[in-house]
């Protein structure tokens, strides 16, 4: 093989091992699972990242009322926002890791979460009753 035919071989395997690391396509989307919660202190479990995905855990059937928003962000590429009536409006930061715990005070109404830079594609919603 010659030096040529060798870089560009190397060239390509890299270039592969980049687009792999990237995560996950277009096509995948969120979702928003079940669980209990009708506020005064229940935990609200989110969730972003390693790849294309974003989840929030604890919303089926929840009611007006205090929660405790833990967000395990896995990504420095991603964030977690998290806006809906009342003025809530609660994000982690681009560029970070880690978990995040917010307080939220959640009224009657359409909540949605999603990853800023990847709106388009990292997002769910949920209902308070």
């Amino acid at each position: 093989m010659t030096r040529s035919r060798a870089a560009l071989l190397i060239l390509l395997v890299l270039l592969g091992l980049a687009v792999a690391g990237c995560g996950g396509g277009d096509d995948e989307e969120s979702t928003t699972t079940e669980a209990s919660g009708s506020g005064d202190g229940t935990t609200l479990n989110g969730s972003v990242g390693p790849g294309f995905e974003i989840s929030l855990d604890g919303t089926d059937g929840l009611t007006a009322g205090s929660y405790t928003l833990v967000v395990n962000d896995q990504s420095s590429a991603h964030n977690f926002h998290l806006t809906g009536p009342g003025g809530v409006d609660v994000t982690t930061d681009v560029g970070a890791e880690g978990e995040e715990s917010f307080e939220v005070e959640l009224q009657a109404g359409e909540y949605t979460f999603v990853c800023d830079p990847h709106a388009s594609q990292m997002k769910g919603s949920f209902t308070v009753g």
